[in-house]
């Protein structure tokens, strides 16, 4: 009985170690199963950013974000631009143009334009346009080839190379306009008028050169010109440079130049308003856990005195957070168009070795509460006047206009300094 009772103990025994063994190795052919390639591996970690950082997660519920997921992984994506272009799908229900996949070219270009002093492209700064859904130019920068074609703001870009805006998306129009230089692309345009037109651009390195400053001066007032045409690293620490040059040439008056400036670093927009506001708010922000306090600009500023800001419908995003904190704290007024209206912020993250995803994790409102995005500020002094080649020159009656704003002003200023001082000898 002994003897049986140990064969069939020792049959148990054996039927458990097969069953264990079979568990186990159905469990690691699952775990292998269920590994993930490196391709989805970066679908994965793009929409875990994007979960984790998008400023309105409402949007989640109503678009079944979490499905998605589920859905794009179960695609096959076996190449990295399988994965790009999985992202780009998975992304679009977002309905948000600015939240977007940045392939290793265009993350390297946007990093060289945030960090450095040129790029390679045409010079367009583009948008989407809500009224139509086509690709808005927002500027063009100074010197560039799409500037010289005589594209302006508020054109619209239908085709690049034949291939149509509105199936590209902004990122890829964007894309196809940058490459090396030399190299050239076929562009159609169209204008509200309805004016349809091409051009043959040749890429080139593009000069940004973000700070620009001289000396006006006329029979009675000395005035400083600074243009900023967008917000990289090293615009902060140029402004200040570019202020005290002015200081030391005993200038009475600033314009401020930001028209045409699409943006770049919210971060150095804040700090050009560091140099201009003494401990004022500058801009709030609203993220996915509301709006937290307004940021409050140092005490030390590098100019004190008139001010008047130039703006048009090519001034968005970091340009606006500026004019807007300018403008709501009775700093400077602001002359010239409407602005063009984008009040979301972008955060730049790696994704893998080389590619990058931009997204917006914030709203931006100017210290008086004003939303921005889809609405832009609102000049305090209109100007219709054509536009003019370089901006600064000679023949730029915006400036003009500018310059004589701020002479009434400092004469304004010379005659209530005269009278203190002639009351306080009466006394």
């Amino acid at each position: 009985m002994n003897s049986s009772f140990n064969k069939l103990l020792t049959f148990k025994i054996l039927i458990i170690i097969l069953m264990v063994s079979i568990f186990s190795t159905n469990f690691l052919f699952i775990e292998r199963v269920d590994a993930l390639s490196d391709s989805k591996q970066l679908v994965l970690d793009a929409w875990t950013l994007v979960n984790e950082g998008f400023y309105d997660p409402e949007k989640f519920d109503e678009i079944q974000w979490k499905r998605i997921r589920q859905k794009t992984l179960q695609k096959q994506i076996e190449t990295s631009e399988e994965a790009y272009s999985a992202i780009e799908d998975m992304l679009r229900p977002l309905d948000d143009p600015y939240t977007r996949i940045l392939r290793p070219k265009d993350y390297e270009l946007l990093k060289s334009s945030n960090f450095g002093s040129e790029i390679n492209g045409v010079g367009l700064q583009l948008g989407d346009d809500d009224d139509s859904n086509k690709i808005k130019v927002i500027s063009t920068l100074g010197g560039s080839p799409a500037e010289e074609a005589g594209i302006v703001s508020g054109d619209f870009i239908d085709k690049v190379d034949g291939v149509s805006s509105e199936e590209l998306g902004l990122a890829n129009t964007a894309s196809k306009l940058r490459g090396e230089s030399g190299t050239k692309v076929l562009v159609e345009i169209s204008s509200d008028s309805g004016d349809i037109r091409e051009v043959d651009l040749e890429r080139r390195s593009v000069d940004l050169r973000p700070v620009r400053t001289k000396r006006l001066r006329d029979d009675s007032h000395t005035i400083g010109y600074l243009r900023i045409t967008q917000f990289s690293e090293s615009v902060p620490k140029k402004v200040e440079e570019a202020l005290q040059e002015l200081k030391e040439k005993e200038v009475e008056g600033l314009i401020l130049d930001l028209r045409n400036n699409s943006g770049g670093l919210v971060s150095s927009g804040i700090a050009v308003a560091d140099s201009l506001l003494s401990e004022r708010p500058v801009v709030e922000t609203k993220n996915r856990n509301g709006i937290k306090d307004a940021i409050i600009s140092q005490k030390e500023t590098s100019f004190d005195g008139p001010m008047v800001t130039l703006v048009n419908k090519g001034t968005a995003s970091a340009s606006e957070i500026l004019a807007g904190s300018l403008q709501d704290n009775d700093r400077s007024i602001l002359m010239g168009e409407q602005t063009y209206g984008k009040g979301l912020i972008q955060s730049l993250k790696s994704l893998g070795e080389d590619s990058g995803i931009a997204i917006t994790v914030a709203s931006y409102l100017t210290p008086k509460g004003n939303n921005i995005q889809g609405q832009g500020m609102k000049p305090d002094k209109l100007l219709d006047l054509p536009d003019v080649s370089e901006y600064g020159s000679a023949d730029d009656k915006w400036v003009r206009n500018a310059e004589l704003f701020l002479d009434s002003l400092l004469e304004k200023e010379e005659v209530s300094t005269k009278t203190i001082e002639l009351n306080n000898e009466t006394v």
